[in-house]
């Protein structure tokens, strides 16, 4: 493992090396500026920023903005320059002969103004847009308003073409190889789960998301991976302004969102609606084997799938500027959703070595539905002195759903000879309290505490009714009827501390977390507890090398709780060949997580490189076995250890005055090992995922894209899934002073998107294959009112400039 570590790092030590190479004399010179916009006196963050010699326009380093649109580039050598500034929607700004000299060495440029375009934020221009990603210490913040082939769909889709994040074809989000994480929205947490949050989300909507693989002290350490937070779009116009959405496509797939936004200098109202009616065909086919007592079964299916959802929501704000100082923000989330999953599968099932075929219908229909809101009310007070600050912050979140599975087994004559239905069902909600402080001092130092409660209550009911034949109806079962009670409090106090030392940055955090968690079950006298105290340390640094590049390194203690019905100790059944129970006595699996990388400009184009290696303890994993002749048992156990070393590569360029580039690549060794149903094991795969993105511009209104993905094979303790690609293209056009656009994207071009997994024990072997209808074509309109433009610097509060933390 350590010598794989040593070789990306030199790797990357030797890219940088080759990058800065024309840079290496002596420098000692800098030049610094503040980037605002003319129009509003508001900072510009990301603004590209690169320096060309005067002499012959060779390009020398470049760097982009921090929040408050300052920047500052270091070891400079004494000669004439021009800098240019460069922000998409804004007029490129270029200054000339700009002089280092030994008399005067430290340039001021003080308060440069861009003025915008007639261009709205929603139109491409491929020269001069804002840089896809850029870094901050502890994130990466991903521009994703241009991915024209996901528009019509939801955050899943958009995450197909983030880094750092991979999905499969049934909608499965993974960060760096792990389906644990956490999903922040507009930087405060959902009630509802990862993927089910993700799905809900109109990829319209979405302005920003930053992945957060190591997140420092102030942030909830809950999720293997790490962090994705979805940042919603904004207006930064005065007065009234919006954005209409409309979508439609192929086979069953239609929907919409809304944008509305009033704002003045003291207050600011905003109001958001989707809809969205979406539904995918596709084909099944599995084999299970397992063997008992020297008999084998053997079951062979093939059939029709059909999947989708239908969802609608509303969200608000309302942001009064109290005073100077005083800031109030009322938020506000309502959805209502309903999933569906269908499938007719023709089973042939026989016994070996009797052969004695019976071939038979099974119809699968699964049903999840609910609603839920949330409501999250904030107070900032600012303090004399620029970043001093108290917030305060109250969250309510409710949401209750309902999931019913019936599973019926169909004879050639038509009648059921078996059927099954199971119902799941149980309101939940959960309180948070916040407050944090923040004392600025010497300059670019800062002291940051605060505490963070979250209280969860939920009670959850499950039922299994069986089909009798000679009532033709289903009869509830009582002792596979079963409910569950869930209390779980944790608190926290953490503290950190930041700053700067000529060109190293770092920051040093602690958080403790007090849980307490009780879980009772129905027939159960034993109560299942926890009191505990954890502790998580994070360390981040940044260092600024010659030339501009800037090395970045970091590490974080994580933890993942079990939940839902990994705790629940009895049977429950999923269809006619599959039933779960979970296991209360799990542990939490405790993850270290370590990361060092480079990120640099050349010319206009983006190169960053990071390595990452992350090990996990307690490891939880889905475990399955036999149960009876063609029946799969599913449970989960603590089975050991696993680790995850690799590395990821980005590169953005301008191949051409019409042509953008983005390549994104992550390579990384996995290997698990432990004890599986009491036997030791060991099991490892080399993982990478590559993505290319193109986007051309066809004159002043057309432009199109093609993107390409491949996601390789990977292992689990005990299967393994095989890898598949996916091509997709769309197409924009925009009309009436660019007030209004429509795109056609294509996704799946040429139908090579796959599932495929393969799992095997002692006594059992299943195989699944899965596919999706293609290609999926939609057509999205939108209409943009007031020249409508999202807010780039306004913080998640709406309070522009002013640093609020996560929670």
């Amino acid at each position: 493992m350590k010598r794989y570590f040593t070789q990306i790092i030199l790797v990357a030590v030797l890219i940088n090396s080759t990058m800065a190479q024309d840079n290496t004399a002596r420098l000692n010179g800098t030049i610094s500026g503040h980037v605002l916009d003319a129009e509003f006196q508001e900072p510009l963050e990301y603004t590209n920023i690169v320096l060309y010699t005067h002499k012959d326009s060779t390009q020398v380093t470049g760097t982009i903005t921090d929040k408050n649109g300052r920047f500052e580039l270091k070891n400079i050598e004494a000669g004439a320059y021009d800098i240019e500034f460069i922000f998409m929607g804004f007029e490129t700004k270029r200054m000339n002969n700009i002089r280092i000299r030994s008399s005067n060495p430290d340039v001021k440029l003080g308060s440069i103004y861009l003025t915008q375009t007639s261009l709205n934020l929603n139109t491409v221009e491929v020269e001069g847009e804002r840089a896809p990603v850029s870094y901050q210490i502890d994130k990466k913040v991903i521009n994703v308003d241009q991915q024209y082939s996901t528009i019509s769909g939801s955050a899943v889709d958009v995450l197909e073409k983030v880094p750092s994040v991979s999905v499969d074809i049934e909608g499965n989000v993974s960060l760096r190889g792990s389906g644990s994480f956490r999903v922040l929205i507009d930087g405060r947490p959902t009630v509802l789960e990862a993927s089910e949050a993700l799905d809900q989300i109109p990829a319209s909507t979405i302005e920003n998301i930053e992945i957060i693989t190591n997140p420092s002290a102030k942030y909830d350490p809950e999720g293997t991976a790490g962090i994705i937070n979805v940042i919603l779009k904004k207006s930064n116009r005065t007065g009234q302004s919006g954005l209409v959405n409309l979508n439609a496509g192929l086979n069953d797939k239609y929907g919409g969102d809304m944008l509305y936004e009033l704002k003045n200098t003291h207050f600011n109202t905003v109001l958001g609606a989707d809809y969205n009616h979406r539904f995918y065909s596709g084909e099944e086919r599995t084999e299970n084997i397992t063997t008992r007592e020297n008999i084998t079964s053997n079951i062979y299916s093939q059939g029709d799938t059909k999947r989708g959802r239908i969802s609608q929501g509303l969200r608000g704000s309302v942001n009064l500027r109290l005073s100077a100082k005083d800031n109030l923000t009322l938020n506000g989330r309502y959805g209502d959703r309903t999933s569906q999953r269908e499938s007719d599968l023709n089973y042939l099932e026989w016994e070996s070595p009797l052969n004695n075929q019976v071939s038979y219908l099974s119809t699968t229909k699964r049903e999840h539905s609910g609603r839920f809101y949330q409501m999250n009310l904030s107070y900032l007070h600012l303090f004399r002195g620029k970043g001093h600050q108290l917030n305060g912050e109250f969250s309510y979140d409710n949401d209750k759903s309902d999931e019913v599975t019936t599973n019926e087994l169909i004879a050639s004559d038509g009648q059921i000879t078996s059927g099954q239905r199971s119902t799941e069902s149980g309101p939940g909600k959960e309180y948070r309290l916040k407050l944090d402080y923040t004392f600025p001092h010497h300059n670019k130092n800062k002291f940051e505490a605060g505490f963070q409660g979250e209280f969860n209550q939920s009670d959850e009911r499950t039922t299994l009714q069986e089909f009798n034949a000679n009532l033709g109806d289903y009869e509830l079962l009582p002792l596979h009827s079963n409910s569950t009670m869930y209390k779980q409090n944790i608190q926290a106090l953490y503290t950190l501390y930041a700053g700067e030392w000529n060109k190293f940055g770092y920051q040093m955090g602690l958080r403790g977390e007090y849980t307490d968690r009780a879980i009772e079950f129905s027939g159960v006298d034993e109560h299942f507890t926890i009191n505990r105290w954890d502790y998580f340390p994070t360390l981040h640094s940044s260092y600024q090398l010659p030339g501009g590049p800037q090395l970045m390194a970091s590490y974080t203690r994580r933890i993942e709780r079990p939940h839902g019905w990994e705790l629940e100790p009895f049977e429950t059944w999923m269809d006619a060949y599959n039933l779960r129970v979970g296991n209360p006595a799990l542990k939490p699996e405790y993850i270290n997580s370590f990361e060092a990388g480079i990120q640099t400009y050349f010319g206009k184009s983006l190169f960053s490189t990071e390595v990452y290696y992350r090990e996990t303890y307690n490891k939880i994993e889905r475990v399955q076995s036999v149960y009876a002749d063609n029946i799969t048992l599913h449970t989960v156990e603590n089975i050991g250890k696993d680790y995850a070393l690799g590395s990821e590569l980005l590169l953005n360029t301008d191949v051409s005055k019409y042509w953008n580039l983005n390549l994104l690549g992550n390579l990384y060794n996995y290997r698990v090992e432990g004890v599986l149903l009491g036997d030791s094991f060991s099991r490892q795969s080399f993982n990478w995922n590559g993505r290319i993105g193109n986007t051309i511009k066809i004159g002043q209104s057309l432009q199109f894209q093609l993107d390409g993905n491949y996601r390789s094979p990977t292992v689990s303790s005990q299967g393994r899934r095989k890898g598949f690609f996916v091509t997709s293209a769309a197409v924009r056009y925009e009309f009436l002073q660019k007030k209004l656009s429509a795109t056609l994207q294509v996704r799946d071009l040429f139908g090579t998107a796959r599932y495929e997994y393969i799992s095997q024990g002692p006594g059992f072997y299943n195989y699944h294959y899965g596919t999706r209808e293609s290609p999926l074509v939609m057509l999205n309109i939108r209409f943009n009112i007031n020249n409508f433009k999202q807010d780039r610097q306004q913080d998640r509060n709406g309070n522009s400039g002013d640093e609020v933390e996560d929670f």
